[in-house]
Order: C-alpha cells, then sequence, then structure tokens
C-alpha cells in the first residue's frame, strides 16, 4: 500500500492483462510501473469523445482527507483534486478548503491553471474538465473511457494551447482550450508518460517509465529523447534555472543537470521511497516529495538534500508553496499545510 517507504514493488513493462480500468486507483497511480497487468492495451479506434454517465461528485464533509494527488495556484487560490472527483478550493493558503462540484465522480490526477480564472483538470476515463471562474464551476469538455489509458499528467501554456500525457503513450494536444483534442504520437515506444515539466521560454521536458526522458525546444511540437542515467521510471522533472534541472522517481533515485539534460549527476537522495513531486521555494530551497511520507530539503540549490520524513509515513503525491510562503502537501492524508518547512 501507499505507506511503505520503500516504493514501488518491481514490475516488468512489458506485461499486460486485458482488465477493466479499476474505478478507483490508490496513491500509486502515480507511480506508473504498477499500471502493468492493471490496464487493458490501448484501444485502436479513433478520438471521438464519449462522455461516462451523467455523474456528479458527490460534496463529502472529509473530502480535504481523501486522497488528493495534484494541486496548483491559480492567482492566490490553491485547487486540489483527486479520487471520486474531488476538487478542493483553498482562498487563505490551505488552511481550510471548498469543495466544488464537478461532473464527473472519475479519479482526477492532474490539475493546470496558466491564470487565475482558467483552468483544467484531468484524470481516469481520459476525463478533461473546464473551468473559466477559477474553480467554481466545471464542464466536461472530454472523455475516452474505451480507450483505457488515463491523463497522469496536463500543462497549459495559455489559455488555448494545452497537453495531456498518460499510460502508454497517451499525448493529447488542443490549441482551443480544450473544446477539441487531437492524439499524437511523440515516439515508437510506448511507455507511460508520467509528468510535464516547463522549464522556461518554449522549452519543455516529459517524465517517462523505463529511463525515458524527452525534451521540447520549441513549445511541445517535437521532442527528442535524451540520454538517461537510470533504466527506470521518472515521475518527475523540476526546472531550477537557466539550463539547471532535477530528474527523480522510483526507489528514491535523484539527478542534477546542469546543461539542460545531456549529462546527469547522481545525487543521494536518503530514501528508497519513490520521490513524486518537488517545488523551488521562493527563498531558493528545493523540497522533494514522494511515498512513505519522504519530504527531502536543499539549502544549496539543489545540490544536496536532507531527509524530514513524515512521521505518520503517509504518501505524499504532490506538494504547492502558497502565496504567504507555506507549503501544502497532497496525498494519502489529504490535504496538509507545512508551516514550518525544515
Amino acid at each position: 500500500m501507499i505507506g511503505s517507504s520503500s516504493g514501488s514493488p518491481a514490475c516488468s513493462h512489458g506485461s499486460r492483462l486485458r482488465r477493466p480500468v479499476l474505478a478507483r486507483f490508490p496513491l500509486l497511480c502515480l507511480l506508473s510501473c504498477l499500471f502493468t497487468g492493471l490496464l487493458a492495451a490501448p484501444a485502436a479506434s479513433g478520438m471521438e469523445v464519449r462522455r461516462p454517465g451523467d455523474q456528479r461528485s458527490v460534496l463529502a464533509p472529509l473530502a480535504d482527507r481523501s486522497l488528493l494527488l495534484a494541486g496548483v495556484l491559480a492567482g492566490q487560490r490553491l485547487v486540489a483534486v483527486g479520487e471520486r472527483g474531488h476538487v478542493l478550493l483553498s482562498d487563505d493558503g490551505g488552511r481550510t478548503f471548498q469543495q466544488v462540484e464537478v461532473p464527473t465522480r472519475t479519479t482526477l490526477t492532474a490539475v493546470s491553471f496558466p491564470d487565475a480564472r482558467r483552468g483544467w483538470a484531468a484524470g481516469h476515463d481520459q476525463v478533461i474538465l473546464r473551468t473559466s471562474d477559477g474553480g467554481e464551476q466545471w464542464e466536461q469538455v472530454y472523455a475516452d473511457p474505451g480507450d483505457e489509458r488515463p491523463v497522469l499528467d496536463l500543462w497549459f501554456r495559455d489559455g488555448l494551447h494545452g497537453y495531456a500525457v498518460g499510460a502508454y503513450g497517451l499525448f493529447l494536444e488542443t490549441g482551443d482550450g480544450g473544446a477539441t483534442w487531437t492524439s499524437r504520437r511523440i515516439s515508437e515506444d510506448d511507455f507511460h508518460l508520467n509528468r510535464l515539466a516547463p522549464a522556461g521560454g518554449d522549452r519543455l521536458y516529459l517524465a517517462a517509465e523505463a529511463g525515458m526522458v524527452y525534451r521540447s525546444e520549441d513549445a511541445g511540437h517535437t521532442w527528442v529523447a535524451l540520454d538517461s542515467p537510470y533504466e527506470g521510471s521518472y515521475f518527475g522533472i523540476l526546472w531550477l534555472s537557466g539550463d539547471t534541472l532535477l530528474l527523480y522517481g522510483l526507489r528514491g533515485h535523484l539527478f542534477r543537470s546542469e546543461d539542460g539534460g545531456e549529462s546527469w549527476q547522481t545525487l543521494a537522495s536518503g530514501t528508497e521511497a519513490s520521490l513524486t513531486d518537488g517545488v523551488a521555494l521562493a527563498d531558493g530551497r528545493v523540497v522533494l516529495v514522494g511515498m512513505g511520507g519522504a519530504l527531502l530539503v536543499s539549502d544549496d540549490g539543489g545540490r544536496s538534500f536532507s531527509p524530514h520524513d513524515r512521521e505518520d509515513r503517509t504518501g505524499i503525491a504532490a506538494v504547492v508553496q502558497v502565496p504567504d510562503g507555506g507549503l501544502v502537501t497532497l496525498g494519502e492524508a489529504g490535504a496538509r499545510r507545512v508551516s514550518d518547512v525544515p
């Protein structure tokens, strides 16, 4: 389960069993190797929109303590998403949350806001939701449950252009604010595409399974595979500044590049827990989080890290710095504000 500090169990990337997508995945849905054997092979049908039944999320008194998988700032507001279609808003730095109703009960794994008003959320069944009022109201603009490849990450560079990536090479793009989506392939492989990472200007990175890392210099139109220092799954890339990056993933593997990903230096993470997200703080420190309550802090610009793991060992899927400088973690224990970063 997600409380384990040893990361994800070993798996074979080549195995696929024909089973329907589970109605609810645990936090480990972010760890792409666990999709092996849980997801059916991608369908060969077209990309027509097929919306699931007219189910709306259920407002739950303890929604902020449920499984939450992603979060982002929409201006000064924190927007978090997770299981059962939960979408939560906080206007006080993560101290309190308000749940809003959305037109799905499927698990949401990603959320992106290019500005304070316009945002998108996505997840299982390839459900993609859109809001134009800072998250107060949402509409469903896309879904393809028959394809059985969930969206794992979502990123919009502005109010029109965005990408959604996911299992088995899923790559969707839109140029009209999500009204229509087009399927693409960025390589001949069908590796799970786990995380999109903007790195200033038109540069983007994409972390994937099987040690795959991709870079785009033209805002995602074309991609090249980079040489990788590791053959396991990567779950995130964090851009620090210039050409400096951190790359992290399965079993605590952590790498640093100072030349835009052309070469990598192995860093000691001090943990075997899989690392799932990271943030560069306004004061220059860097924080990485992950399974088993892993919380790593760097005081030297991401050159070295010290562990400050959560005592209850509950898994952390995402971390967001809120406007007052505090941190909010999202994961197995819901939303938690970290008032005093070590």
